[in-house]
């Protein structure tokens, strides 16, 4: 049987393999019924905007869905087609990339995501429980070489900050706000 997050007429492409792949968006078939059926692990793509309002209407328009959450210089939604996590953050050079991640399902899945990108040589952030953009998190970072900042993450959460505090140390440090 094929999983739902393969788009009709497309396969899985042959040289990911799902056993090493944590958070494979192939391999999940859970959907948040809360969220009306939006599967819970999908992409995350932050964009920076000048114009928080003009960017909610452009977006809510190209989608077909509102917000799920809307906040002072935030805005992000949970869209089902294609499986995305958009995020908009206002205050920074828009048109510019804030950071990308990847939403999990469990706690379980970002140390898993976290042992493996270590394991392969890449420098992570460690896993962390945070609280940032206006929620609460169990996640950890890793960045490109380009400068991309890769974020692997699970919600626990709602909260109301939107910059990072790392909850295990008290400390407050970047994430993604704008800067």
């Amino acid at each position: 049987m094929r999983s739902p997050w393969v788009p009709p007429g497309r396969v899985v492409p042959r040289h990911i393999d799902k056993r090493r792949y944590v958070g494979s968006l192939y391999a999940s078939t859970n959907v948040d019924q809360s969220s009306g059926g939006v599967p819970v692990s999908r992409l995350q793509l932050a964009l920076n905007v000048t114009d928080l309002d003009a960017a909610v209407d452009f977006y809510s328009r190209l989608f077909a869905t509102e917000p799920a959450k809307r906040k002072p210089g935030y805005a992000n939604w949970e869209i089902a087609d294609p499986p995305l996590k958009l995020v908009v953050f206002e205050g920074a050079e828009g048109g510019t990339l804030n950071h990308l991640g990847v939403e999990t399902e469990t706690a379980a899945e970002v140390t898993a995501a976290e042992a493996r990108l270590a394991a392969d040589g890449l420098e992570t952030t460690g896993v962390d429980d945070t609280v940032c953009c206006y929620a609460t998190k169990v996640e950890t970072w890793v960045t490109d070489p380009d400068g991309a900042k890769w974020e692997w993450y699970v919600k626990t959460g709602d909260a109301d900050r939107l910059t990072n505090l790392i909850v295990s140390d008290g400390d407050a440090a970047s994430c993604c706000a704008p800067g």
